[in-house]
């Protein structure tokens, strides 16, 4: 008989996550490894992870903003999802990468509506830049890239220098020396969501 992978595969998922679906909103120019490493780390811990970007096909990723790095495959168009769809957000940085997301009404809709509908939402580097276009950082205590620091604060939220801050169900962190702690935090909040202190 021939043997099935499933097995192995479930013994490195720790199943905290199992059945929610993430999506990670980027596209062309998104910061390779805070695209790879946050889902991977949710698919480890039980997730289906959604790449939803601007247009069909596949995005350009990069290293440092100016090396291009791999490429990876969409599998939703931002104006065919809905916050409905989806458990919990995922907004990678690079520069040119949110730059590109804050200047498309469907990519800001997604995001504002998530946020309103308290989806948990990672958040890492330049990232902040979609959150503060949608105008849900009023109020919010975050941390991001130090050049979007003032944008941050002008949008009305607090800036906190540290590797993960978290303000309700907004997880965010500064840039890629971040990952571990940021991937971390962002599995326990959506984890928490779906398995609440107290509930059945």
């Amino acid at each position: 008989m021939t043997e099935d992978p499933i097995p192995d595969q479930a013994a490195t998922t720790d199943h905290r996550l199992d059945g929610a679906l993430v999506a990670i909103l980027a596209t062309d120019g998104v910061e390779e490894v805070e695209l790879t490493q946050p889902r991977e780390a949710l698919e480890k811990a039980g997730a289906h992870t959604l790449l939803v970007s601007l247009h069909p096909g596949e995005i350009q990723a990069m290293h440092g903003d100016v090396h291009p790095a791999e490429r990876f495959r969409v599998d939703r168009v931002v104006g065919d999802v809905s916050a409905a769809d989806v458990d919990a957000l995922v907004l990678p940085g690079g520069t040119t990468n949110p730059d590109q997301l804050r200047q498309d009404a469907h990519a800001v809709d997604f995001v504002r509506a998530c946020m309103h509908a308290e989806r948990p939402t990672g958040v890492i580097c330049h990232g902040p830049w979609t959150l503060v276009e949608a105008d849900v950082v009023a109020g919010r205590t975050l941390t991001g890239y130090p050049s979007v620091r003032t944008d941050i604060r002008n949008a009305g939220g607090t800036v906190v220098d540290a590797e993960v801050v978290v303000d309700g169900r907004l997880v965010s962190s500064r840039g890629p020396d971040d990952l571990p702690a940021f991937c971390a935090k962002l599995i326990e909040v959506i984890a928490e969501t779906r398995h609440p202190a107290g509930g059945d």
